[in-house]
């Protein structure tokens, strides 16, 4: 009976394997849901999905699995009508829900689907405060603002968080992959650029857990440990973000990024400056935009080895004069003898690990005041939305050898 519930999973895009659902199916011969919906929703999520990235697909595939009811449209215009003015939501003590438990008949999933259905074909009016019909307050199983134990939350808000409305709710769209990021999933997304190297020199401190068993088993159980020198991450991170202005949209996004790289322990040395609108011969060392606190560009182009993986934000979109020209710098005390253009070019040369991560949503990079810039930028520098997918495929393109 579950199968369909693998495909839709397949369909909504959650990379469930072969023997994940059979663990699945394993768990279940051994009842460990105890034939409970919130408890199955719980440990499918568990057993099944790989990231918090799937969990909005996991919702929305559970839904369309064990609800049913809109995807066949059951619900009529007619029906929300009835639903739109309530009775006050029916509050009950913990002893009072008991009861009610004993009393009201516990509902399996299909039952319940078809009693659902029927009612809805059987129902001519609005019904409130009732134990059968679908309506407000009341024990009814179909509704919303009352108490059952197993039902159908048709509208309203959710109060006693059974699966079905758990999974209605998607309270987890935040962790999309195609949404943008906050500080905890930057920090899992930048741990990608992690490349270790081992050191040849230094004391060995650090066990080696496969050759002390290779070792221990050479001797016929007799317990030998291997150390070894421990291995550090190798890259080397330079950050330069665009503030102000047109970002200031995205001043919280960008905020969360600095602070996910501030709390990263995971690259050799990491180095980040600011820029407005675009890089040209002077780089801020503070997000006030301080002209008086500034370095130069040249200096950095000269002094960072090639190697340093360089990330630029920005959302690249401005006249096309403070891209090409000398002089387009447009923030007060600043005047470019190159055009940033010729700039970026610079780092291209010199840095062969770049990309952009632009916080417009790619599907606007066409037509958003500002196209005309972006797509010129784009062809320097490899360009990615700041998003869950879009920064997993900019950490992939840094780590390609080239």
């Amino acid at each position: 009976m579950f199968v369909n519930f693998f495909f839709l999973l397949k369909n909504e895009g959650v990379p469930v394997a072969i023997t994940e659902w059979m663990t699945l199916m394993e768990a279940l011969v051994k009842e460990m849901t105890g034939a409970n919906l919130t408890n199955f929703y719980y440990l499918a999520r568990a057993v099944l999905v790989k990231s918090e990235a799937y969990f909005d697909a996991y919702d929305r595939a559970f839904h369309r699995c064990f609800h049913g009811v809109q995807e066949h449209q059951l619900i009529t215009k007619e029906v929300e009508e009835w639903l739109n003015n309530p009775l006050p939501p029916l509050h009950l003590s913990p002893e009072e829900k008991k009861r009610l438990e004993l009393k009201l008949q516990k509902l399996n999933l299909e039952d319940l689907k078809k009693s659902f259905e029927d009612r809805l074909k059987e129902q001519k009016e609005a019904h409130h405060g009732g134990s059968k019909w679908v309506g407000t307050g009341g024990t009814s199983p179909y509704g919303h603002s009352g108490y059952h134990p197993s039902g159908i939350r048709v509208g309203g808000e959710s109060r006693n968080k059974s699966a079905l409305q758990v999974a209605a709710e998607r309270n987890y769209q935040e962790y999309r992959r195609d949404e943008t990021l906050g500080i905890r999933q930057f920090s899992v997304a930048l741990k990608r650029l992690r490349q270790f190297s081992t050191r040849l020199e230094g004391p060995k401190t650090e066990l080696d857990i496969t050759e002390t068993i290779n070792e221990t088993c050479r001797q016929a159980g007799h317990l030998k440990l291997v150390w070894a020198r421990p291995r550090k991450n190798a890259i080397k991170l330079l950050l330069l973000m665009d503030v102000g202005g047109s970002m200031t949209p995205y001043s919280r996004l960008c905020s969360q990024l600095f602070s996910a790289v501030h709390q990263a322990t995971h690259f050799k040395d990491f180095k980040y400056y600011f820029f407005h609108n675009f890089i040209y011969d002077q780089l801020y060392t503070t997000g006030y935009l301080n002209p008086n606190q500034t370095i130069s560009t040249d200096y950095i182009l000269n002094n960072l080895s090639s190697d340093y993986k360089v990330i630029f934000i920005g959302d690249a979109a401005m006249a096309p004069s403070e891209l090409i020209s000398v002089g387009g710098a447009i923030y007060w005390g600043m005047y470019n003898e190159q055009p940033g253009l010729e700039w970026l070019k610079k780092f291209k040369r010199h840095f062969s690990h770049h990309i952009w991560l632009n916080p417009i949503p790619q599907e606007h990079w066409s037509y958003i005041h500002g196209n005309e810039t972006i797509q010129i930028v784009k062809k320097v520098s490899p360009m990615y939305p700041l998003s869950l997918d879009g920064l997993d495929r900019a950490v992939k393109s840094l780590l390609v050898n080239r």
